[in-house]
């Protein structure tokens, strides 16, 4: 494989860094889950008036129950995010546990999908720019796209608790074990939010407090005279705008994500109730779409969010 020593450097970095992300990942959801917590009880106490309540809703509920593990109360969502996070975390010590001139193996799976993000994103952003951010870039891909698939394993929404029929099985499950980690807000707002963070941090280094103020403000192009003015006046107002869709950007990437990934689930679990009898068939074609849709929506946040990067940090004899 092409330029091996180097990507093996990068592979072992790379290791590094998703065991740093995931810890973020799972700090950031517990705070947020913290926040929600007050919300998830409402509506349990809604929901509690009796087992009519839970007879009004039989798909995927918006929300994400709470399952007591030990002392703690976590969401269905956070489980599966924990396991997939020690999953990669894993997978990615075993496959560099080891590094060898000739890849084989795990550790020529990680270094060909880690050259492949590399080249891909560099080819995007830059040489200069993805030497600082690939580490983030590339987690946020595999995590994201290991998550989408962990959520159709089969069991996935299917284990837990529900409505006892007369024949003493279950007519839904209305508080699954596990769930999709990105079919739960919280979790696709947490890594909108890491992103947000870490963009301003990319932005302040590229630019300088006094560079990203004129970024965003400043006027562009070569004007002089009264035309000059005018331009001022017309990116002050251009900035404030630019303000606010910088701020709802962490808004559209998290509900794009949730949005596709929930109707995804809940897509299948209504195929699967279409015919009880034939609940396990019936689903398996749009599995296929669902695995596709999992590779595209975690190639399109991460692109969002390496080009929202690439317009702040690139200066302005780069914008041609």
């Amino acid at each position: 494989m092409s330029n091996s020593v180097h990507y093996i450097h990068a592979l072992t970095g790379f290791g590094r860094a998703i065991r740093l992300l995931a810890l973020t990942f799972v700090l950031v959801l517990a705070g947020l889950g913290a926040v929600a917590l007050a919300a998830d009880e409402a509506h349990a106490g809604e929901a509690g008036h009796g087992a009519h309540a839970e007879h009004k809703h039989h798909g995927l509920s918006p929300d994400a129950p709470r399952i007591q593990v030990g002392p703690f109360s976590v969401t269905n969502s956070m489980i599966v995010t924990w396991i997939v996070a020690i999953g990669v975390i894993g997978f990615a010590q075993y496959a560099t546990r080891s590094i060898k001139d000739v890849p084989d193996g795990a550790q020529n799976f990680w270094e060909w999908l880690v050259e492949s993000l590399h080249n891909f994103l560099e080819s995007i952003i830059g040489p200069d720019l993805v030497k600082k951010t690939f580490w983030f870039f590339a987690t946020l891909f595999i995590f994201i796209l290991f998550t989408n698939w962990a959520g159709l394993i089969p069991g996935v929404g299917t284990i837990g608790w529900g409505i006892p029929n007369a024949q003493g099985g279950l007519d839904h499950i209305s508080r699954p074990l596990f769930r999709g980690v990105n079919a739960d807000l919280n979790m696709t707002l947490a890594m909108a939010v890491i992103f947000f963070v870490c963009w301003v941090v990319w932005a302040l280094q590229a630019n300088g407090p006094g560079g990203f103020v004129m970024h965003i403000f400043g006027p562009k192009g070569k004007t002089e005279g009264f035309m000059k003015v005018m331009m001022i006046a017309v990116f002050i107002v251009v900035g404030f705008l630019e303000i606010v869709s910088i701020m709802f950007r962490p808004v559209s990437l998290s509900f794009r994500l949730y949005g596709n990934v929930f109707a995804g689930e809940s897509m299948l679990e209504s195929m699967a109730a279409l015919v009880p009898s034939l609940g396990w068939l019936i689903p398996v074609p749009f599995y296929f779409m669902e695995l596709l849709v999992g590779i595209v929506q975690a190639l399109v946040f991460m692109l969002l969010t390496a080009v929202f990067t690439l317009l702040i940090c690139q200066h302005e004899e780069g914008r041609h």
